[in-house]
């Protein structure tokens, strides 16, 4: 005889055994997956800058969540982690740091290129290779990038973005095959627009004249959850039609050119008024 758990009863039973690193916990998105986590009876490792955010988050979840505060674009930084989830007997990552500012590439400056690239792309590189050993040591394991569904649309007033996160994708999807013979599994994880501080009020209402549909940063940690009991490898796009876009845009590009090209004076016009407003940088994660 079958016995079908219940979806929620699967998740506790398959992440009570888990012990994860999750680097920009005190983001948006970072801090809701840290929250469903635990309460699916995972065990933490938070990960970010900001010890205020970090405590406080850690003063709201459920078991006994450890802490590592450091800025992991260091390599000083990155060392100490290692030792960090070594002690911490860390089975899984997951990386969650993202920056992201609404302009231009002729509105950019040479800071907000490095700054992009090395949180959004070098960064994760450079966590994943640094835990890799700590991870293979383990009997079964979990690697998981959040990307972004603008990890496979280029958009335009977000290109930096886009190059950070189409490089993501491919270093996710080639370390995922070169660990194909390993007991490590590899998820790119991308969600569409989330909700989170990281958007900037122009950010917002651009999404709303557009009419770019939003969701929620709990939703999209019980998304990753759900995937994480079921098959937690490969790539997840969330959110209809963005995931119908990412097929279309991969087989017939000019018609996104198209749609794309009717949007750009909004994009640009709000473009125009972020550069005049304070940029919009941190831990966390900025998900479209």
């Amino acid at each position: 005889m079958t016995i079908h758990w219940p979806m929620q009863f699967e998740v506790e039973m398959t992440l009570t055994q888990q012990r994860f690193v999750i680097t920009g916990a005190s983001g948006g998105i970072g801090a809701a997956i840290a929250k469903a986590l635990a309460a699916a009876g995972a065990t933490l490792l938070l990960c970010g800058r900001n010890q205020r955010k970090l405590t406080k988050l850690a003063s709201e979840l459920d078991g006994d969540p450890q802490l590592f505060i450091g800025d992991l674009n260091d390599s000083a930084s990155l060392t100490l982690l290692s030792l960090a989830a070594a002690e911490f007997n860390a089975n899984g990552v997951i990386n969650c740091l993202g920056v992201n500012q609404l302009q231009t590439l002729a509105q950019t400056s040479d800071t907000d290129v490095l700054h992009t690239i090395n949180t959004n792309l070098l960064t994760p590189i450079n966590i994943c290779r640094t835990l890799l050993p700590q991870l293979l040591s383990q009997p079964s394991a979990n690697i998981i990038n959040v990307g972004s569904i603008l990890g496979s649309i280029g958009y335009p007033g977000s290109t930096l973005y886009c190059a950070s996160k189409f490089g993501l994708r491919g270093f996710t999807e080639s370390l995922r095959r070169e660990l194909a013979d390993s007991q490590v599994k590899v998820l790119y994880f991308a969600p569409r627009a989330t909700d989170t501080e990281i958007n900037s009020e122009e950010m917002q209402q651009l999404n709303q004249q557009l009419g770019n549909n939003t969701d929620t940063p709990q939703w999209v940690a019980q998304q990753l959850c759900q995937r994480l009991a079921n098959a937690p490898q490969g790539a997840a796009y969330l959110g209809w039609p963005e995931k119908l876009f990412v097929r279309i845009n991969a087989l017939f590009p000019a018609l996104v050119d198209g749609a794309s090209l009717k949007q750009l004076p909004i994009i640009k016009r709000f473009c125009h008024v972020e550069t005049t407003t304070t940029p919009h940088a941190g831990e966390q994660h900025e998900a479209s």
